[in-house]
């Protein structure tokens, strides 16, 4: 999250998903307002990954599509447009998980 956020990412969160759901342990949400900046976050989440022994399993979307999935098997990062996020609201869908932190 501290990635995410030296980067100026907006509205991080975080939900523990173990008990809703085998997909991840962790789901990280957050906003990004430019391509450049969607570039930014999920290079410097990947640096700060690598750098405490973790390493990226997959990506979806693309900057310009205004979603970036990064999935690192037991956490998982969303990086959206804000338009994009308020329209499939992951928070809502997965309103049963437990909110772990939100930084605005």
């Amino acid at each position: 999250m501290d990635a995410i956020a030296e980067k100026l990412g907006s509205d991080i969160i975080m939900l523990d998903m173990q008990e809703i759901t085998l997909l991840a342990d962790y789901f990280i949400l957050c906003n990004a307002d430019s391509t450049p900046q969607f570039k930014a976050i999920s290079e410097h989440v990947d640096e700060r990954a690598t750098a405490v022994g973790g390493h990226r399993l997959h990506v979806e979307g693309q900057p310009s599509s205004g979603w970036v999935l990064l999935d690192y098997g037991l956490v998982v990062v969303h990086i959206f447009e804000p338009r994009l996020r308020a329209y499939y609201n992951l928070e809502g869908l997965w309103n049963k998980a437990r909110l772990v932190v939100h930084v605005q």
